[in-house]
């Protein structure tokens, strides 16, 4: 198996030690592929629902999940509102839950698509209720890698969708990686359904994409080796999504020993940069629209005063060669082929690389690197309390 020969660039003992990440970051590419496949199979039905949702002029669309599965909704954002012409709001499910009414309106419909693994996380169920309880009409969509979780089965009078992902989309280990990148590409694909035949050469591309990050593990071992105690994620528009969810996956998989932080390019200027010391890799996560590219480019340059990093690396669909980066990952030759917004996707596996191999070399067990427990797959022990009406 492919996923069991990667596992030699880890000098580790062999063994269980980190199969089952292993097995899910290296399984992306299928997954992607197969993924299409059931949504262009489920089209008629999800055209139905969202054509009932979307019918209604005062409709807003939120997008939540907890946690990793929260994060979905950043990268999104940008690409439902051009595609379905609605006000689209990301809000996570910890933030629903809490203070509701700043979010819900009981005259206001509202589209609750809800983002989860298991969907046995308190707050997904709570937040779903909670916009039954306040709005007067909601749709639910709820995209889920568990068909026997909570989410899944909860039960409202409200018009309800659940598309459940391919049983290879439900991580087993500790780290959400296929699932978030699956629900992520799910959600992409839902807000083009109306021309989801003519998606099928860019699945493929990403697929590809995907595939020559994997066949480049080596060079991320290499990097995860560095002497480094910070990790800085930056991405711009939909990439920013994916540079807070490659933050939190070095963070997890290594037990908070390395600490992370993530920004936009324009972003990081205005203070975050002070983070910046010898310590430090950087990791860029470049758009291929040539417009944003010249503000990352301005940040690269900017990155030569004050505090120097450790290492500046970068991932790129197509390069130039002009960019003066210690580490850069070119994914074609032939130029920018790929729509933007699917470009999050596959740029969300070099976080899981650098990760993984960080957690092994300080001796950790990636699928489960929380030694105290601090951290766990299905978050417990919060407590839900009624909502006054």
């Amino acid at each position: 198996m492919k996923t069991i020969d990667k596992l030699k660039f880890t000098n580790q003992p062999t063994g269980n030690i980190g199969f089952y990440t292993a097995g899910e970051i290296w399984g992306q590419p299928g997954l992607w592929v197969k993924i299409y496949d059931q949504v262009r199979e489920k089209k008629k039905q999800l055209s139905s629902f969202m054509d009932v949702a979307l019918s209604d002029p005062k409709l807003k669309i939120v997008l939540t999940g907890a946690g990793t599965s929260a994060f979905i909704g950043l990268s999104l954002t940008g690409t439902l509102s051009r595609n379905l012409k609605k006000t689209i709001l990301a809000i996570p499910t910890t933030d629903l839950v809490t203070h509701p009414a700043d979010f819900f309106e009981p005259d206001q419909p509202v589209l609750l698509i809800s983002f989860a693994r298991s969907g046995n996380s308190p707050e997904s169920v709570a937040a779903v209720h909670l916009a039954d309880q306040i709005c007067r009409n909601v749709y639910h969509l709820i995209i889920t890698c568990d068909g026997k979780g909570e989410l899944a089965n909860y039960e409202t009078s409200s018009l309800k969708y659940v598309f459940v992902l391919p049983d290879e989309a439900n991580d087993k280990s500790l780290a959400m990686t296929g699932s978030y990148s699956g629900m992520l590409l799910t959600g992409l694909l839902l807000s083009r359904i109306n021309e989801i035949e003519m998606l099928g050469p860019q699945v493929r591309l990403l697929s590809k994409y995907a595939n020559k990050i994997l066949d480049q593990a080596e060079a991320f071992r290499e990097l995860a080796s560095l002497d480094f105690e910070r990790v800085v994620f930056l991405g711009s528009g939909p990439l920013f999504g994916t540079a807070t969810e490659s933050h939190l996956k070095v963070q997890e998989l290594t037990d908070g020993r390395i600490i992370c932080k993530k920004d936009t390019f324009l972003g990081f200027r205005h203070g975050p940069k002070a983070v910046i010391n010898q310590k430090t890799l950087v990791m860029l996560l470049f758009s291929n629209q040539s417009y944003v590219r010249k503000y990352e480019t301005d940040l690269l340059e900017s990155l030569s005063t004050g505090q120097k990093p450790l290492l500046i690396a970068g991932i790129i669909e197509s390069g130039s060669p002009n960019l003066k980066i210690d580490k850069l990952f070119v994914l074609s030759e032939e130029g920018s082929n790929l729509d933007e917004e699917f470009l999050p996707v596959c740029f969300v596996i070099p976080g899981q690389l650098i990760g993984f191999y960080k957690s092994l070399q300080l001796g950790m067990n990636p699928d489960s690197p929380s030694s105290s427990g601090a951290i766990s797959r299905v978050v417990t022990g919060v407590m839900i309390y009624p909502y006054p009406n």
